[in-house]
């Protein structure tokens, strides 16, 4: 009877002691979390008080600061080693390290204009440079590194690994032939190339006409990411001015790389008909009314109106004999290029490094750039030709062509030019 009241009133309450029970346990478990979260940040505290800790933890804080630093530095116009050097923060003493590696080598030491300079610097403990990159040219760099057990460094040169690609190129000229040229993605130094070429016959102010059309056929070096790093040699040009087709061929003879016609005639002449391109006739040779002095005077030589900074070029193979001021003339360049012919640039802006008196320069070579130096008006190039100690006038004189190929030689170069025909033919077929 008992028992059965019992679990009567059990019964009654059995929601009651399971919600009491519960609200028991959760502030035990509280209480019991509470205390052990104050254990640990007791116990994180002391830990961070320890001396071993706190220098160890500076010490990966201080490593988090890369240990290595690279520095890129282009070489600017009157660059050279020893101002480069003062650029970085390191002691004197590694400075003169790796500038007596430098001029070691004069190829190296002699920097120009745009070159790339890659230094490593080591930061630990006192800066010092470990690495020393050299960007010769596209494909070659020179590499210094520091052997630490010898405390010297080593010299290594680097080539590039190029693909060779022939590409081909045809557009018809609507304003200018660089304009056409570019927009079709030919390289600069290949437009000016182009123009060297023809320069012999072909006057690109006046010769070319709008419509005319142009085809090229070029070597270009590309890395392994299929980027052209640089361009080789012309194969084949031809233009079509009003029609008339100027095909040219690239060969190479006992005398170096030069272009033939159909006939297998050099187009090369002893002198080049323009030394600029892309300039206007401003004023022929023979008598005039002197801009500046006002009076008549014979002009002997021709003007030529461009803009300031357009490159000009050595009409021909020869030595230069004068590269300094030239009182009127502004800066001046000539050139002896034989026993017959010299050449006078007047009126540069300035010269080319190529230009000093002794040197000498190759025909196409840029020697200097158009200015109005001197009693001028304006920039353009005042050119003389020189005949036998007379000047004459350089757009009606005669000059001698250059050779032209015979028997083995002529043989190999009508063999040359059908394979770059079948070339042409399947470039173009893989353009369609």
């Amino acid at each position: 009877m008992l028992t059965s009241k019992i679990q009567i009133i059990v019964k009654k309450y059995n929601l009651h002691f399971l919600s009491l029970f519960l609200i028991i346990l959760c502030i035990s478990l509280s209480n019991y979390f509470t205390n052990f979260k104050k254990k640990q940040n007791f116990d994180f505290q002391k830990l961070l008080e320890n001396i071993y800790l706190n220098k160890t933890s500076t010490s990966i804080i201080e490593n988090l600061d890369p240990r290595y630093e690279k520095i890129i530095i282009e070489v600017k116009s009157g660059d050279n080693f020893q101002k480069i050097l003062n650029q970085i923060e390191i002691q004197s003493s590694e400075k003169q390290k790796i500038l007596k590696e430098v001029l070691k080598k004069k190829s190296v030491s002699n920097l120009l204009k745009g070159q790339k300079i890659i230094f490593k610097i080591d930061k630990r403990k006192s800066k010092k440079i470990i690495e020393l990159l050299v960007e010769m040219s596209k494909t070659k760099s020179i590499l210094y590194s520091l052997n630490e057990s010898t405390d010297k460094f080593q010299y290594k040169e680097i080539q590039k690994s190029l693909k060779r690609v022939v590409s081909y190129k045809e557009s018809t000229i609507s304003n200018s032939l660089y304009e056409s040229s570019i927009k079709n993605g030919i390289q600069p130094n290949v437009i000016i190339d182009f123009a060297r070429v023809y320069g012999f016959q072909v006057d690109f102010q006046r010769d070319i006409w709008k419509n005319d059309s142009f085809q090229l056929m070029y070597e270009t070096f590309l890395d392994d990411n299929k980027r052209i790093v640089e361009t080789g040699n012309i194969i084949y040009a031809n233009l079509n001015l009003q029609g008339k087709d100027l095909p040219l061929y690239g060969f190479k003879t006992k005398e170096g790389y030069d272009y033939f016609d159909n006939f297998g005639k050099s187009i090369k002449k002893s002198l080049m008909k323009t030394p600029i391109n892309g300039a206007r006739l401003s004023s022929s040779f023979g008598m005039r009314k002197h801009p500046i002095l006002g009076f008549n005077k014979m002009h002997r030589g021709t003007d030529f109106a461009a803009p300031e900074g357009t490159p000009i070029m050595a009409s021909g193979d020869g030595k230069i004999v004068r590269a300094r001021w030239c009182g009127g003339g502004g800066n001046c360049i000539k050139i002896k290029h034989n026993s017959t012919y010299s050449t006078v640039y007047a009126h540069l802006s300035k010269f080319a490094r190529i230009a000093k008196e002794g040197n000498r320069v190759r025909q196409g070579q840029i020697i200097g750039y158009v200015g109005s130096t001197g009693m001028s008006t304006g920039p353009h190039l005042h050119y003389e030709v020189i005949e036998n100690g007379k000047k004459v006038n350089s757009q009606t004189l005669k000059l001698p062509s250059g050779k032209i190929l015979k028997g083995k030689e002529r043989e190999r170069f009508e063999i040359e030019k059908i394979k770059i025909e079948v070339m042409k033919s399947e470039l173009i077929a893989g353009l369609n």
